[in-house]
């Protein structure tokens, strides 16, 4: 097996408590009301406005929870690092958690500041500020080594995975590494892919649009180039699960087929993939490991960047997902 690179780990974090409608009810009126007009009103995707309301409700819960749930008027800076230190010191969350958890509530006192304090119903909230404004940074932690899935390790993968008779996984892994797509832009994909002709000479076939990152209900929507690779364990799977789906990525439970979550990934991820290599396997890696394999093979950064990752720009690509070493070009540097 490929040699195994060390993680340097920390506690994991306690995972925050998912906050009920049941439990929502709890916080004051006034709040609720704000996180809510706040939500409906912005220009977000249907995910990030899942995950700032999640957040949102998180913090009001802590505000009922913590802070005799007082008005948001009445809340100081230093009520807001109580709730920042809550999320280091208590829930152990990691520096991009918490500073996930804090755009959240800077995000709304700033609708509070810019909007709400000019409306006459609102009269407490003439004077409101921004309370995240001046605080300290959040020092960034470095949580997991970033390290790339290398071919070697792909194929080790494979070969595990096709002794367990799991098709669905190999089908998912060959497309993790080989296309690039995030993982909820996987479970996207359409069967009708497979019925697709493969034109002479060509070693990929365009996808159907796939709405990837970006603002708003529709995003930024384009196909992904699906290799020969990908394809033959996406057919695989396919000839092997043993019911129809609109989808390539489903499942099937009690009867019912369903679409596959976001979730599966990190399940499959965590639970298969990382027991295999011995070290710490996500979803987010697949999309830097497929581009660093490619550049690694000699394709060009810019069709990389513009084709594969789907980046406006290769400043992008360059900075989050080209995991080369260079240590062959570090060592002429002083040579």
């Amino acid at each position: 097996m490929a040699k195994i690179k060390k993680n340097m780990l920390r506690d994991r974090a306690k995972k925050l408590p998912e906050i009920t409608d049941e439990m929502w009810q709890h916080v004051n009126d006034e709040l609720r009301t704000i996180v809510d007009e706040f939500i409906a009103v912005q220009n977000f995707s249907p995910a990030t406005k899942k995950q700032y309301q999640s957040g949102l409700r998180q913090f009001g819960y802590y505000v009922y929870q913590s802070m005799n749930n007082k008005p948001l008027y009445k809340l100081t800076k230093r009520d807001i690092l109580r709730y920042l230190s809550y999320l280091r010191d208590n829930r152990k969350l990691s520096s991009s958690a918490q500073s996930f958890k804090k755009a959240c509530v800077s995000s709304m006192f700033n609708y509070i500041e810019n909007v709400i304090a000019d409306d006459e119903d609102f009269k407490e909230y003439r004077s409101f500020r921004n309370l995240t404004r001046g605080l300290p940074p959040i020092p960034k932690n470095k949580v997991y080594d970033k390290v790339k899935i290398t071919f070697d390790e792909y194929k080790d993968m494979m070969d595990v995975l096709e002794k367990d008779e799991n098709y669905l996984g190999m089908a998912w892994l060959a497309t993790a590494f080989n296309v690039g797509a995030r993982r909820s832009e996987i479970i996207q994909f359409k069967t009708e892919i497979l019925d697709y002709p493969i034109p002479d000479g060509k070693t990929f076939v365009y996808s159907h649009n796939v709405r990837l990152k970006g603002q708003g209900d529709d995003g930024k929507v384009e196909p992904y180039m699906i290799n020969l690779e990908a394809l033959k364990y996406m057919c695989l799977w396919v000839e092997k699960r043993g019911y129809e789906s609109e989808y390539i990525f489903s499942t099937k439970y009690g009867g019912e087929v369903r679409q596959a979550s976001k979730s599966w990934a990190d399940y499959f991820c965590s639970n298969v993939l990382s027991d295999i290599l011995q070290r710490r396997v996500n979803p987010h890696i697949f999309k830097a490991s497929c581009v660093t394999y490619l550049l690694e093979s000699g394709v060009d950064l810019k069709l990389v960047s513009k084709y594969v990752a789907h980046h406006e720009d290769v400043s992008t690509t360059i900075a989050h997902y080209d995991l080369r070493e260079f240590e062959e070009e570090k060592n002429k540097i002083f040579s």
